[in-house]
């Protein structure tokens, strides 16, 4: 009775285990839902925030805000693929790293260029426009080189998959046909002509109803009278017989 009791409470604390670990990990997992829903909401909302400061400001605000708006663009689209891309291809991972160094970087530019645009001072922050177009050039460009060798690379492989399944389909397109021989010419009216001719030249042809169905009938087996018989041309002539 106690071993029984053992092992039903055991059973309980094993169910109250997997039921706790799996409502841990339904809200982790909601959480992680919530928090990419945000991040993404974020992104919307400062992306519109820039452009609308771009082209509807003029002067050092809208240049800083075109420099923030093509640093942000260009970093989001590189970490998008290589993320995508590193999940079917593991090579990536070490342009994935190198990508993580280069957001170190453009996080400090980014700040720095929020920063300055809060700056009332114009005329200095105007002086240092240059210094901000010529880093934040170079960080663009550098996110710009790993994601388009990442997309590439994605469309040349993609590329061999194919050339190998087009000749693998074309082998089995050839084996599909291997029933089909040369094809046999029609027979014309000529061929017909011949083929009745020897039909007729052969022994004992006959034409007509009535010879078909004297063909069929049953012959009797008796003695064959060599005097009814067709001959042939090697064959001699039978002698006639004598009455002594």
């Amino acid at each position: 009775m106690e071993t029984v009791l053992v092992i039903l409470a055991l059973l309980f604390v094993a169910l109250v285990a997997l039921g706790v670990y799996a409502s841990v990990k339904a809200v982790q997992a909601a959480k992680r839902g919530v928090d990419r829903t945000l991040v993404q909401a974020r992104r919307t909302v400062e992306d519109t925030t820039l452009r609308a400061k771009s082209f509807g400001q003029g002067g050092v605000a809208g240049e800083l805000a075109q420099l923030r708006l093509s640093l942000c663009t260009s970093m989001r689209a590189t970490q998008d693929t290589l993320e995508a891309g590193v999940a079917e291809d593991a090579s990536l991972r070490e342009s994935l790293d190198l990508f993580r160094r280069l957001s170190a970087h453009g996080h400090e530019l980014d700040e720095e260029l929020r920063r300055l645009e809060r700056d009332p001072d114009r005329a200095r922050v105007a002086t240092h426009l240059s210094g901000l177009r010529e880093r934040t050039r170079r960080i663009t460009d550098s996110a710009d080189s790993l994601r388009w060798a990442a997309r590439d690379r994605a469309r040349h492989f993609a590329d061999d998959d194919f050339a190998a399944l087009h000749a693998q389909i074309d082998v089995e397109a050839g084996a599909l046909r291997h029933w089909s021989g040369p094809e046999q010419p029609e027979a014309g009216p000529e061929a017909a002509a011949d083929r009745r001719r020897d039909r007729d030249d052969q022994p004992g042809a006959t034409s007509g109803t009535g010879g078909a169905s004297r063909a069929a009938e049953p012959r009797s087996i008796t003695a064959r009278d060599p005097r009814r018989e067709t001959p042939y041309s090697w064959q001699k002539a039978p002698r006639p017989e004598t009455t002594n």
